[in-house]
């Protein structure tokens, strides 16, 4: 076996980089935690998360969600690990709240067309249950353009339209960045990155305010920088798998 040879792992006579107690190469600087990264879903099955987050549906059981008046959520867990809207018995929510955020969810819109427009497959993710990413049956399906999957809804359109056929599955990475107030005045809007089926089609993009539809949005109410996690009973039987979250502060670096 070769000798491997021992290179320096870092410096102490580099200049001090701006704004930081470090320097360039800094050899006493912190390395982040290491972390096991997700595997890829397939159609057939999803794939796993990564070690530092937080699973909030596995297939296993709806634990982690509350239903209408904080009671059991009512949706259908189904065989195949994947949980699906329950029309008419109300959004879901997690029991606990986030802010700041990595967000991975997979969705699937049903096979069964009844409408079309926005009677298509129509539910929503939102986060701090205020801000929300449009979840529809994008496939062939003309509607408004700030209602497209992806979309943050009634706001900003998606870049492109990633849409796959109804029974495929869709994947949603999402980065949100709470809103920040101060003395009941806003200081940074909220902003929201998505990733849909591995294209990016929101990029950093500011939010005008909580969702509403047929409104302009607007951060006239102030509120606190978490909130749970929901998604949306619209009457379509929407399913849902292989959703996790990583609070930013648990990976922001040092």
């Amino acid at each position: 076996m070769a000798e491997i040879r021992q290179l320096p792992k870092g410096y102490s006579d580099t200049p001090v980089l701006p704004d930081s107690q470090w320097r360039v190469h800094d050899i006493d600087r912190p390395a982040p935690p290491l972390v096991t990264p997700p595997t890829f879903s397939s159609q057939e099955r999803s794939g796993l998360p990564p070690s530092d987050a937080i699973v909030l549906f596995d297939g296993s059981s709806l634990n982690a969600w509350a239903g209408r008046d904080g009671g059991p959520a009512a949706w259908n867990l189904l065989a195949d690990g994947a949980m699906e809207v329950a029309p008419r018995t109300g959004n879901i929510q997690t029991r606990e709240t986030f802010g700041n955020c990595q967000l991975h969810v997979e969705w699937s819109a049903p096979t069964e067309i009844t409408a079309d427009s926005q009677g298509r497959g129509n539910s929503g993710v939102f986060l701090l249950g205020l801000y929300e990413v449009q979840v529809l049956d994008g496939y062939d399906n003309p509607t408004y353009a700030d209602g497209l999957p992806a979309a943050i809804y009634g706001q900003h359109p998606p870049l492109v339209n990633a849409c796959v056929p109804p029974g495929h599955w869709h994947v949603y990475d999402i980065v949100f960045e709470s809103p920040v107030f101060a003395a009941g005045e806003l200081v940074s809007p909220a902003y929201m990155t998505v990733f849909h089926n591995g294209l990016i089609v929101q990029h950093r993009q500011a939010i005008q305010g909580p969702t509403q539809h047929r409104r302009l949005a607007s951060y006239e109410d102030p509120h606190g920088p978490k909130g749970p996690l929901v998604l949306q009973d619209h009457g379509d039987r929407v399913r849902f798998r292989n959703i996790w979250i990583r609070p930013i502060e648990r990976f922001s670096a040092t």
